[in-house]
């Protein structure tokens, strides 16, 4: 029988063969995908998309901020928007459009530069734009759905959808979009304001998030969803899991909702310290800890 990876689609992007994916997580942890394409262009997605054995999984990986590639690998094809065909960002009047691929931080200070206030939480989000509309990503008192006017995508058939904000039925941490859908492009709109000020309140942001956060240490971001009534990082403190090991793993001292892997830690350790906190949060407090950050791939 013929493998579908022999009878890959024509491509002018780059495809890897059992590529590993934890040099491009935070976490650097993580197996390998079966198959990984860096498509050139959104055109060239859209083909291989639409010529691929539609019965074989795709996954999109931005640039593995808020992910746990598991140690088994990714099954499938791995699909990573990379470039500036997937970067650009562009305003014009109080409007700012960026690509999936764009970094959050990178479209905070071209809206300071414009002169538009509203995005200046961006730049304390370590992610993407397509994650951030797959999620509603948010911080400090803000979230994607304030902003945004609109976004289009591919689907898994590599058909293109557009969606207006409404679309989405964004809640706390979650849309209601399909979750196959492959985000190309997105729409914000800003409010004038002075470019200065706008810069101003970036840089605070970004000296919180420095002085708060282990951004140097190999970390994922939030690990989990803050619950209805609490902080997550306070749970995992009153259940005794600040800076206890779990393998090469830990949550971090500076702050207790932030995982690390301080020694080699295997996806496992990371994963199952997550796991246990949850479990010991949920007998000794008695809440429920959902996870933000995404689990793919399977395990050893």
């Amino acid at each position: 029988m013929v493998s579908w990876r022999d009878a890959l689609p024509a491509v002018r992007g780059k495809l890897l063969r059992d590529e590993p994916l934890g040099p491009f997580t935070w976490f650097r942890v993580g197996g390998a995908a079966d198959l990984l394409f860096i498509p050139a262009d959104p055109e060239d997605l859209a083909a291989f998309l639409k010529a691929l054995d539609p019965a074989v999984p795709v996954t999109v990986l931005g640039v593995g901020s808020n992910v746990i590639v598991r140690d088994g690998g990714v099954e499938g094809v791995v699909i990573r928007l990379a470039g500036r065909p997937f970067a650009g960002i562009a305003t014009d009047g109080n409007t700012i459009t960026a690509g999936a691929g764009a970094l959050d931080a990178m479209v905070a200070k071209a809206s300071a530069k414009a002169g538009l206030a509203g995005l200046e939480f961006y730049a304390g989000i370590p992610g993407t734009i397509g994650g951030a509309l797959t999620m509603n990503a948010g911080c400090y008192g803000s979230e994607t759905k304030d902003v945004l006017v609109s976004a289009w995508g591919l689907t898994r058939a590599g058909e293109r959808v557009d969606y207006d904000l409404a679309d989405f039925g964004y809640t706390y941490r979650h849309s209601g979009a399909p979750a196959d859908i492959i985000w190309i492009e997105a729409v914000y709109r800003g409010t004038p304001d002075a470019p200065d000020a706008v810069a101003a309140r970036i840089s605070e942001i970004t000296s919180r998030r420095e002085t708060t956060q282990p951004i140097r240490e190999k970390t994922g971001g939030s690990t989990f969803k803050n619950p209805p009534g609490h902080s997550s990082w306070k749970l995992v403190d009153e259940a005794g899991w600040r800076g206890k090991p779990f393998g090469g793993a830990k949550f971090s001292e500076l702050h207790s909702n932030f995982m690390i892997n301080f020694n080699e830690a295997t996806a496992a350790d990371v994963e199952g310290l997550g796991e246990a906190v949850r479990a010991d949060v949920k007998s000794k407090l008695g809440v429920n800890l959902d996870w933000e950050i995404k689990r793919i791939g399977r395990p050893l």
